[in-house]
């Protein structure tokens, strides 16, 4: 049985966690790999490394089209309709009179304290489970290896005499 995403590196967690906070407030929605890789963990060169992260957890990341950019799905249910400069949301009404390099500094609304809180939640509550699971699936491993010892010693005692 292959691990999952949630127990192949002991980092996951943090870094999962990590990236919800980030993406959840900063200012553009979407980002390339390398850009959130900068913004996470202030090295731009793990954006590899990031888009990994990004592919293996769709519960909490989405990849654009293109699949070079990323962005938090709980983020993007959200209008295009927060101008980043002002900080504050704008009218559809608003947004249609802007011209194109306006519109390019309007993104989606930031999540609030308790959005994140209850992503953050959700992560670790994943992660125990998938903990939990591991150990389940391990139930029979002390068992079997009893079981191997009592006819070892069985077989070594009729051989010996």
């Amino acid at each position: 049985m292959s691990n999952t995403p949630y127990i192949d590196n002991k980092n996951r967690l943090a870094d999962v966690i990590a990236a919800i906070q980030v993406m959840g407030t900063y200012k553009f929605y979407k980002l390339e790999f390398s850009d959130w890789a900068d913004r996470i963990s202030g090295d731009e060169s793990q954006g590899e490394y990031w888009k990994r992260i990004f592919e293996q957890h769709p519960e909490f990341f989405r990849l654009d089209q293109t699949r070079t950019k990323a962005s938090l799905v709980w983020r993007r249910n959200y209008q295009k309709l927060y101008d980043i400069d002002k900080e504050e949301k704008i009218s559809r009404e608003e947004f249609r009179g802007l011209c194109s390099e306006k519109k390019a500094r309007i993104s989606r609304n930031p999540l609030s304290n308790s959005d994140i809180s209850t992503l953050v939640t959700t992560a670790i509550n994943l992660h125990s489970s998938e903990i939990a699971h591991k150990k389940e699936t391990r139930w029979w491993i002390a068992g079997t290896m009893s079981l191997l010892g009592v006819i070892l010693g069985v077989l070594l005692k009729a051989i010996i005499g």
